[in-house]
């Protein structure tokens, strides 16, 4: 059997010829849409993720650190309490064995009291010996002088003896020639044998003078050595002597200035335990919450420069940290806007139309990196727009965050162009508030 073929009804293939007109007409209207689209406005932005962090140094996250080495014995505090600067945060006990003693300071003010004595001792020292440095020097000099006195005085009776030698020595002479003459006129009998022989004693008795007084000119000489040598004597001896106090009295001032170090090394000790007491007590930096704990328990042994525990400031004037990527770098300038969507915040983004987006929060960039992190990317420091709309006053440190820094307005088309290209974005550098008021 033959089965007859169905046919179509015409309202059928006129509705379709209907719908496919639609479709068209549709497409095209879409086409024209998304190519009018394409010359719509685009705010080429950078977009970096980073956390929340504070302005000053001093409000960031704090860890209180033991100074001494020691062991746990009082907790004053818990995790989430609000502390204030100076409360206590832990008691410590000392655990090194130098400073067990109880009465450690007592017993150093002991020895540093002794040691100044001993410097009060070596200055009476000092002083006597210097008392008689200067009497041997005066003794020396009296000495000294009763010595050039006797040289003196030995030089004078030399001269006098001297002086009666010169004429013992023309009485000599005279002497000679009388008796010569004498003798001569004996033998003419003009001179008698008797006045001869009184001549020949005259002579005599002048040489005999003669002699005893040139005996007494050698002894005057050697009187004169003697008292030199004396004078030489008295000056070797106080010079002995003198040299023997001034070692005696640089050996005291040595002493004294090693008694004095060892005084300076004892107060240096003294106030280094009176510190290192103050250090059993740690207390908080500044006021804020206490979000960490790093020491559990009672009877814990820390280390010197250990973590106790972590302080989160109240209150911290809040900045965003942005890391963004080398290819970026050069388009990132001081004053530039970024956009923020904080995490646990509720948003709507559209990168491109900032005005269109909902739930984001306004910055200023303030703070630019010259040197690259160990991840390789640059850090951008971003504090909130005081003239737009404040942050939220739950923010708090250490919250993920995500910005879009605003740059050149371009077309659509040319974004995409540029995306699909791999280039970055124009170069912008953001127009001064100054010259924005002028217009």
């Amino acid at each position: 059997m033959k089965t007859k073929s169905k046919k179509i009804p015409q309202y059928w293939l006129k509705d379709s010829v209907w719908v496919g007109k639609t479709i068209i007409f549709r497409l095209r209207i879409l086409l024209v849409v998304v190519l009018l689209g394409l010359f719509l406005p685009w705010r080429q932005n950078i977009q970096a993720t980073g956390k929340v962090i504070t302005l000053l140094p001093d409000q960031r996250p704090q860890e209180v650190q033991t100074n001494i080495a020691g062991r746990v014995s009082v907790w004053r505090i818990k995790e989430g309490d609000f502390i204030k600067k100076g409360d206590t945060v832990v008691v410590l006990t000392e655990i090194k064995t130098e400073y067990l003693d109880p009465k450690l300071l007592e017993q150093t003010e002991l020895q540093i009291n002794a040691k100044e004595k001993s410097v009060l001792s070596y200055a009476s020292k000092i002083d006597a010996i210097n008392d008689q440095i200067n009497q041997l020097e005066n003794n020396r000099d009296l000495s000294q002088s009763k010595a050039s006195n006797k040289i003196e005085q030995e030089q004078f009776k030399l001269k006098e003896i001297q002086a009666d030698l010169t004429a013992a020595i023309t009485g000599v002479n005279i002497a000679k020639k009388q008796y010569e003459r004498d003798s001569g006129l004996a033998t003419e009998n003009l001179r008698s044998s008797l006045e001869v022989e009184n001549r020949r004693l005259k002579y005599q008795d002048a040489i005999a003078k003669k002699i005893g007084l040139e005996a007494k000119v050698r002894s005057g000489q050697n009187a004169v050595e003697t008292a030199k040598i004396e004078f030489r004597n008295v000056r070797s001896e106080y010079g002995e002597k003198l040299a023997k106090a001034e070692s005696d009295r640089f050996s005291a001032i040595s002493a004294q200035l090693e008694t004095e170090a060892e005084v300076s090394k004892l107060r240096n000790n003294y106030n280094n335990y009176n510190i290192r007491n103050g250090f059993y007590v740690i207390t908080a930096p500044q006021d804020g919450y206490v979000s960490k704990t790093n020491i559990m328990g009672l009877n814990e042994t820390v280390k010197e420069g250990q973590s106790i525990c972590t302080i989160v400031p109240d209150g911290a004037s809040l900045a965003v940290e942005l890391k963004i990527a080398p290819n970026d770098m050069p388009l990132v300038d001081i004053g530039e806007s970024v956009n923020f969507v904080f995490d646990g915040w509720p948003t709507v983004v559209f990168s491109g139309w900032p005005a269109a987006s909902f739930g984001t929060f306004q910055g200023k960039v303030y703070g630019v990196d010259n040197m690259m992190d160990t991840d390789g990317k640059y850090r951008v420091l971003v504090k909130a727009d005081t003239k737009r709309k404040a942050w939220p006053s739950a923010l708090k440190i250490g919250v993920g965050a995500r910005g879009y820094m605003l740059l050149k307005t371009v077309p659509i088309w040319y974004e995409l162009w540029r995306v699909l290209n791999g280039f970055p974005a124009d170069f912008y550098k953001p127009e001064p508030e100054d010259s924005k008021k002028t217009k």
